[in-house]
């Protein structure tokens, strides 16, 4: 079934027995009656089906936290000749030192990315590993994974790597939407050189069907998802995360740097990548044009428009977790970020708490500033 929103035809969600669709209109409520009539024996089919599924269960490389060292080798030559287009997979291997020696592992290597694919030194890869390959190794269970490494290979490009991560840790400390990582020391090699590449502060993170399917809900790739059609609260987490991290290379109705997932019959937004957030800051990252913002510090909020009692839920999550998300920046995990980065980055966090602490501020660039569907 297809509906025309914004002038283009978009597959009808899950949506339907509440009589919501991306860019709703009449026809759905019209459709209602009978759309629960056809839909409910089938929902219940669905839902026997997922009671019978088995819990699940991360990979083993996500359920620790402690940094992990391995080489990964592959012809990255070819690679990164891979700047456009539909990108192939070529044969690698990721190799480490266990317990009982020295492990290698194969694993097929992709370039991903848009900008990266076309300015980085090498483009980060998508690892696709063979199930039967993986037993009994570091990557048991671990069918694929984005790999993001420095893109150039210098000290302040791999401060950004660290950064991200670290935005990463915070996000998962202020919800449980968010993508399971591991910081990793790698050592690249070129397998058709012979050359080692460097070593370098990377992290692994899990795909957006994973995180889907770790969080019970389902991933969904339909586009133009509007105000109405996302869950209040996460809506408003989601916009105010980013204003946090002053990210505004996004958009949820382009699912551009966004994971939407559908859970209880809500959608909800999910962030990702932040390396042109202002709290990255990195010399690469420049804001939209059509946002009239000079730099990628200048915070605007982008995110939806939601009930203001929201938003006042997620400030005082924020002011509940200040501490433990400053603390974040002084633990083992963060040692190998510099500690002029670590004081620019609690800095930068200060202006937001100044905002979200000011009744007026946070009404004038946040609460008010919201976007009504254009994001």
């Amino acid at each position: 079934m297809t509906k025309t929103v914004f002038g283009r035809p978009t597959a009808v969600l899950g949506r339907a027995a509440r009589g919501f669709v991306f860019g709703r209109g009449v026809a759905a409520d019209m459709l209602l009656v009978l759309a629960v009539a056809i839909a409910s024996p089938l929902v219940a089919q669905d839902t026997a089906k997922v009671k019978e599924k088995k819990p699940y269960s991360s990979p083993p490389i996500f359920m620790d936290s402690k940094p992990i060292a391995f080489t990964v080798s592959g012809p990255y030559g070819k690679i990164k000749k891979q700047r456009t287009g539909e990108a192939t997979y070529f044969p690698g291997t990721v190799s480490y030192v266990g317990d009982s020696g020295a492990v290698s592992v194969p694993v097929r290597l992709r370039a991903r990315g848009i900008w990266r694919r076309k300015n980085c030194e090498i483009p980060p890869v998508l690892m696709n590993f063979s199930k039967d390959s993986t037993k009994k190794t570091l990557f048991a269970k671990l069918d694929r994974a984005r790999l993001t490494f420095p893109c150039r290979f210098n000290a302040d490009y791999e401060q950004y790597v660290l950064q991200e991560y670290q935005l990463y840790r915070v996000q998962r400390l202020l919800t449980a939407y968010s993508f399971d990582v591991r910081l990793a020391h790698v050592t690249f090699i070129d397998s058709e050189k012979k050359d080692t590449v460097g070593t370098f502060w990377s992290f692994l993170s899990e795909q957006d069907s994973v995180f889907a399917e770790r969080n019970g809900a389902r991933l969904t790739t339909q586009k133009g998802a509007g105000p109405g059609d996302l869950e209040t609260y996460e809506s408003a987490f989601f916009g105010v995360f980013q204003y946090f991290v002053a990210n505004s290379d996004y958009s949820i109705r382009e699912l551009h740097n966004v994971v939407l997932v559908m859970k209880n019959n809500e959608y909800i937004p999910v962030a990702r990548d932040y390396d042109f957030g202002g709290a990255v800051n990195a010399k690469y990252a420049k804001p939209p044009e059509v946002l009239h913002i000079r730099r990628v510090t200048d915070r605007i909020m982008r995110g939806y428009c939601v009930p203001a009692e929201q938003y006042e839920k997620v400030f005082a999550l924020f002011r509940d977790k200040k501490a433990a998300i400053y603390g974040l920046y002084s633990d083992p995990l963060a040692a190998a970020v510099t500690p002029a980065v670590v004081t620019e980055t609690l800095k930068y966090f200060d202006e937001f708490y100044a905002v979200i602490n000011d009744p007026k501020k946070s009404q004038r660039e946040i609460v008010k500033a919201c976007l009504g569907g254009a994001g």
